[in-house]
């Protein structure tokens, strides 16, 4: 079973919302999941993007493979920058200040 962080779409015609899901990757892209991290509306200008960096790390380290947009916000939200800090520390290359 792989896991995959993924978009899941929400909202009106024309109108969409998307919620950071994490889920099956044989799951619908709007069917079953297991847990959301977070949102992103693009209607808003600029475009609003929510992630819950914790449950995001988690799952990272738990083996979930992000899409290509997740991943891009994702690392712009700096989970990619924490993540690899924590590895350091855990196989202490840095302090865990």
């Amino acid at each position: 079973m792989s896991i995959r962080v993924r978009l899941q779409r929400k909202g009106k015609t024309k109108q969409p919302f998307y919620s950071i899901v994490i889920a099956n990757s044989n799951s619908p892209r709007d069917g079953k999941f297991i847990e959301q991290i977070g949102i992103y509306n693009p209607i808003k200008k600029p475009y609003i993007v929510e992630v819950n960096v914790d449950k995001a790390i988690y799952w990272l380290e738990q083996g979930a493979k992000p899409t290509n947009t997740v991943k891009s916000f994702l690392y712009r939200k700096g989970v990619g920058y924490k993540k690899h800090l924590l590895t350091g520390v855990k196989k202490l290359i840095f302090d865990n200040c």
